[in-house]
């Protein structure tokens, strides 16, 4: 008796990707199941993209670029109803560690006693848009010298630094040699910021997930695998900042 086989089905995969569209940079989630067509939906987190397992890339982007206005539109609303309120007695976190918010009457952002204070301008209804300015002013002088250390131990020249606003994809690198990092990683505790350079750094000699990348990234940065797991469990509990 000769028993047929039976090709197993492939599971889902999901992948975070970018796209540009009419100017803006679009973070979204891309989820390859069995399906037979290409769907968008915007979830809690943002654009979710639906496609079959053998759906191409340039397809899909081709969809999304199509259907541009729409994508933006709807998640223009999006981040209207996500955003998150910051008001004095708000608490927020500054690299890993959680601050209470509170005006300044200067113009000298300060941390102390566990107050983060904060320069509000007139037109800013509450503290949000403040502690997105410090978070931003903060970030390339942040990075900077960690993406050079991590060159150095690498033996590479410290690439040039891009800061995106990426929600979920917090570094990424391109093919020539340019490292993006998000500036809502100075949430973060310093150890992960360092984990997220580390990677792309390793992206440098390897621009893939293969086993030697892996082992770049180990050289690098040892504890790797538990900075992982944080980030992507403090991915889910992050307040949406926009």
């Amino acid at each position: 008796m000769t028993i047929p086989f039976k090709r197993p089905a492939r599971r889902a995969s999901a992948e975070q990707r970018q796209i540009e569209l009419q100017g803006e940079i679009v973070d979204y989630c891309l989820v390859r199941s069995v399906r037979r067509s290409i769907g968008l939906s915007i979830n809690q987190r943002g654009l979710r993209v639906g496609a079959p397992l053998a759906a191409s890339l340039a397809r899909i982007e081709s969809l999304l670029r199509q259907q541009g206005d729409w994508v933006r539109e709807k998640l223009a609303r999006w981040r209207v109803h996500s955003a998150l309120t910051l008001d004095v007695g708000s608490e927020c976190l500054w690299l890993g560690q959680p601050r209470l918010l509170r005006r300044a009457a200067g113009r000298v952002h300060q941390c102390r006693d566990g107050q983060l204070e904060l320069v509000a301008r007139a037109d800013e209804p509450d503290l949000a848009a403040a502690f997105i300015r410090f978070c931003k002013a903060r970030a390339r002088p942040w990075f900077l010298p960690r993406l050079a250390h991590y060159a150095g131990c690498l033996g590479v020249p410290t690439p040039p630094l891009i800061l995106s606003s990426a929600r979920s994809r917090w570094g990424s690198c391109n093919a020539q040699g340019e490292i993006r990092l998000s500036w809502r990683l100075m949430q973060f505790d310093p150890a992960l910021i360092d984990y997220v350079v580390a990677h792309e750094i390793a992206h440098l000699k390897a621009m893939n997930h293969s086993p030697q990348f892996w082992a770049i990234v180990e050289q690098l940065y040892p504890d790797w695998r538990a900075a992982r797991f944080t980030i992507r469990n403090l991915t889910r509990q992050l307040p949406q900042l926009d």
